[in-house]
């Protein structure tokens, strides 16, 4: 039996006829105290107080929290600090001043579980996980002998984190230094700034990291302290390195160089891209900056060449909705439309339809902006506003050039809809993106971009709508058991004897239990049927209705295919399609 379920057997809030109960249907002593809890014997907010309470007494260590993970620890913490009087800091949610750290041994820190954050005129402050434990809190205000120290209480987790960064930081502390001693010997012209050596390499190795670790794109952001760098691995942010404020400067200054922009331009948006190679591949980046309160937004979509490449069937499509996609590429002419939100895979969909299509018998001719991959056998058309060239203005110029598949980067506007459509209904196979949340929306959304009905029905051919959901991490992959209230709500997605799985965390995906993303889909043929009601202004439902009866397979439906086949959670298809 655990310590704290013991305890409480002590001291009379649990009995042993409740223990006995559950040991004769089986749940092991491992699981006893949360099921406890679940049955309300006893409610999880009574064991998290009574365990603070033990803690505070000096009877248990701060560390048990850790081997119960029905108790939220960030909120077990916050009830300590509460109790204890001191203050919880989330440290997601602060804007630390980093160069604290610089005055002591990283090994101390890790030691001692605490973190400087912050520093004003009368004293320091600092986050422990333990906050009774006064060796440390000795041991630190050493390092701090003019100031007194400020307690603060955060997650064990966090500061772990917060510490790996210090240590990254730390990796790359020689190259900032040589990036302050040539600015100093080549003085405060931007344009030197941004040719010295040091800060060259310190952008390969940003470029190294976030590459290595599966980024899609890398966000540089000045804050009031500090240069943070953040890498989107399976569609979420995390940080990866931090550097004080003063090496942004040189660092946007060179990185704008690359991308063949104006350096000395900082009030304004600017656009790029740069090719460059990175552990011997060749990668482009699309660049943009915005300007922010603390300087500029620097964000770099990271292009790799080789996904161009990809084909539909290995971007995860189930071979049901591969094969109405692959039908419709066949049609000489028409509208195809793929959906979905920013970031859903859209332009890959899109280039592997190229794929399909091209050939040097027919005259493939792309309208992008910006052009992401550069592809053989086809003519690709970079749309700039600044001289005039639209995506409409690029459409009308087309269709003069004898073109046999037309591919639109994304319809914007009711102008490019309109020549789409009119380039469809003359012999083209039109291929484009539309934001919509769902095959059957993209419809009425034409509708209201001032298309008549009956265009519409006589041009559409098919439309894909899709996402992306993480994959479950194969490294850390275990079975998981779902409440029968879950299951019950889905029970007609999942066949009887679903095996259901999840990511424990680990090293291999930085704890996420995820790693890896693949696409969910819906596909939908415009059959006689539909193309009928879509010029009679039919409704959305009647619609819906109509395709179903076709074998249409809402995206819902094809997401938790992927649950059944252990590929991802219940929890991520909740988190990306709606029921």
């Amino acid at each position: 039996m655990d310590r704290v379920t013991h305890d409480l057997l002590a001291q009379g809030h649990i009995t042993q006829e409740q223990i006995e109960r559950l040991h004769r249907v089986g749940v092991k002593d491992d699981t006893l105290l949360e099921t406890l809890t679940k049955v309300g014997a006893v409610s999880v907010n009574f064991v998290k107080r009574f365990v603070v309470e033990q803690i505070r007494a000096g009877h248990y260590d701060v560390a048990i929290i850790k081997q119960y993970h029905f108790l939220d620890a960030a909120s077990v913490m916050q009830y300590l600090a509460e109790v204890m009087e001191f203050q919880y800091l989330d440290l997601d949610s602060i804007d630390m001043d980093y160069r604290l750290t610089d005055r002591i041994p990283l090994s101390q820190l890790k030691r001692f579980q605490a973190i400087p954050i912050k520093e004003n005129d009368l004293s320091v402050t600092v986050a422990f996980v333990d906050p009774l434990d006064i060796e440390a809190q000795e041991a630190l205000q050493r390092l701090y002998p003019r100031k007194p120290l400020d307690i603060a209480v955060a997650t064990e987790k966090q500061i772990q984190a917060y510490l790996f960064k210090v240590e990254l930081k730390d990796s790359v502390k020689e190259l900032v230094v040589n990036i302050r001693k040539e600015l100093n010997s080549i003085g405060a012209e931007t344009k030197d700034q941004a040719q010295a050596s040091s800060i060259v390499q310190l952008i390969d190795v940003i470029l190294k990291a976030c590459i290595k670790s599966r980024a899609s794109d890398i966000h540089i952001e000045p804050t009031e302290n500090n240069c943070t760098v953040r890498a989107r691995v399976d569609g979420k942010l995390s940080e990866v390195f931090i550097f004080d404020k003063d090496i942004y400067p040189p660092l946007s200054s060179r990185l704008k160089i690359l991308a063949n922009l104006d350096i000395a331009e900082r009030r304004k948006p600017q656009d790029g891209r740069f090719s460059t190679d990175v552990g011997g591949r060749e990668y482009d980046f699309r660049f943009s900056t915005l300007p922010i309160m603390y300087g500029e937004s620097i964000v770099m979509r990271i292009l790799d060449k080789e996904k161009a490449l990809i084909r539909l069937e290995d971007a995860g499509m189930d071979a049901e909705g591969y094969k109405k996609l692959h039908t419709a590429l066949k049609t000489p002419y028409g509208i195809i439309l793929v959906t979905g939100p920013t970031g859903s895979g859209k332009t890959t969909t899109l280039y592997g339809a190229l794929n399909e299509l091209r050939s040097v018998e027919e005259k493939v001719i792309t309208v992008e902006d910006p052009v992401e991959y550069r592809m053989n056998l086809i003519q690709q058309v970079q749309v700039r506003a600044s001289v005039g060239l639209s995506f409409a203005d690029a459409l009308r110029s087309i269709l003069r050039q004898d073109p046999d598949k037309i591919m639109i980067g994304e319809i914007r506007d009711q102008e490019t809809l309109e020549i789409a459509v009119k380039a469809a209904l003359t012999g083209h196979l039109v291929i484009s993106t539309l934001h919509t949340n769902d095959a059957i929306s993209s419809i009425p959304r034409m509708v209201d971009m001032g298309i008549e009905p009956y265009l519409i029905s006589g041009s559409l051919v098919a439309i894909q709508a899709q996402r992306l959901i993480r994959k479950i991490c194969p490294h850390c992959k275990t079975e998981e058991q779902l409440p029968a209230s879950v299951t019950d709500k889905y029970k007609e997605y999942l066949p009887e004897g679903t095996v259901f799985y999840k990511g424990e965390g680990c090293r291999e995906c930085n704890g996420a239990g995820y790693m890896g993303r693949e696409m969910i889909s819906e596909v939908l043929p415009i059959s006689d049927e539909l193309s009928s009601m879509i010029a009679q202004s039919a409704s959305k439902d009647d619609m819906i209705e109509q395709a179903l009866k076709e074998g249409f397979e809402p995206m819902f439906a094809n997401g938790m295919k992927k649950v059944v086949s252990g590929v991802s959670t219940i929890e991520e298809i909740l988190r990306v399609v709606k029921t």
